[in-house]
C-alpha cells in the first residue's frame, strides 16, 4: 500500500476511534476482495439461452431510448455507421475509438465516410467506441478508458455509436465485473475509468419534461454484431 493511501486510510480510522484492523478481520477482507460473493440475481438478470440473454438486453437498452441494431458480421459496420449518419441527417465523419476492436472493420467500404482519431473535440457531431461488455439486466453498456478509448468519446458529440459483439453481452452487472477481474493480469490492465451508460443522457429537472441530450449525447446507437471481438 502507497504511503499516500495508508495516511488516508489512517485519517479514517483515526476520525471513527477505530484502531488498525486485527489480524482476523484483515485476512476475511482480503478473502472478501479476492472471492467476492454473488448479490441475488434479478429475475431479468437470468435468461435461460443465448437467445434469451440478447433479446432482453436489446428490449431493456430500447427502454431507456437505445436504439438497437443487430448485424450478422463485421463487414455491415462501416456501411451501419453510415445509414445511422444519414439517417438522422448528419454529417459523414465520425471519430472513431482506437480500439483493437476495430481492426476488424473495413470502413472503406461505406464509400465517402470519413474516419477521424484521437479523443472528442467540440466540433464532432458523432462518436464511434467499442464496448467492454452489455448488461442485459438493465440495457446498460460498459465502457473502459484507455488509451485507445478516450473517455471524451462517450460523453462530448451529440450521437454516440457502440459496437458491441454479441459475445460480450452478460446477464448482470456482476457477470462484468468478475469477467474483468478474471481478465486483469492477463492482458487487460484495471481501467482508470469504467463508465456505465444506461441509454443517451437525460434530465427531468425542468417541470418534470424529459429532455434527451441534457449532459452528453441525445442519441445512443448500439451495433450488436455476431462475431468475436479481437480484444476479448
Amino acid at each position: 500500500m502507497s504511503d499516500g493511501r495508508e495516511r488516508l486510510l489512517s485519517g479514517i480510522r483515526d476520525s471513527l476511534g477505530r484502531g488498525a484492523l486485527d489480524a482476523d478481520t484483515r485476512a476475511a477482507l482480503e478473502r472478501r476482495l479476492r472471492f467476492p460473493r454473488a448479490n441475488v440475481v434479478p429475475a431479468r438478470g437470468q435468461h435461460g439461452s443465448r437467445d434469451a440473454l440478447l433479446a432482453g438486453f436489446i428490449t431493456e437498452a430500447e427502454r431507456v431510448n437505445t436504439s438497437v441494431q443487430r448485424l450478422p458480421g463485421w463487414d455491415g459496420v462501416a456501411t451501419a455507421v453510415a445509414d445511422f449518419l444519414r439517417a438522422h441527417n448528419l454529417p459523414q465523419r465520425v471519430r472513431v475509438a482506437g480500439d483493437a476492436l476495430f481492426k476488424n472493420v473495413t470502413w472503406s467500404a461505406a464509400g465517402g465516410l470519413e474516419i477521424e482519431a484521437g479523443p472528442a473535440e467540440a466540433a464532432d457531431t458523432a462518436s464511434v467506441t467499442g464496448a467492454y461488455a452489455g448488461i442485459a439486466e438493465t440495457g446498460t453498456l460498459m465502457l473502459l478508458s484507455g488509451p485507445g478509448s478516450p473517455t471524451l468519446l462517450n460523453f462530448l458529440p451529440p450521437n454516440h455509436i457502440v459496437v458491441l459483439p454479441e459475445a460480450c453481452v452478460v446477464g448482470t452487472y456482476e457477470d462484468a465485473w468478475h469477467r474483468l477481474r478474471a481478465e486483469v493480469g492477463t492482458g487487460i490492465a484495471m481501467p482508470r475509468v469504467i463508465n456505465w451508460i444506461t441509454g443517451p443522457s437525460r434530465t427531468a429537472d425542468i417541470e418534470q419534461t424529459l429532455l434527451l441530450g441534457a449532459h452528453g449525447p441525445r442519441r445512443l446507437h448500439v451495433l450488436l454484431v455476431d462475431g468475436a471481438s479481437p480484444a476479448h
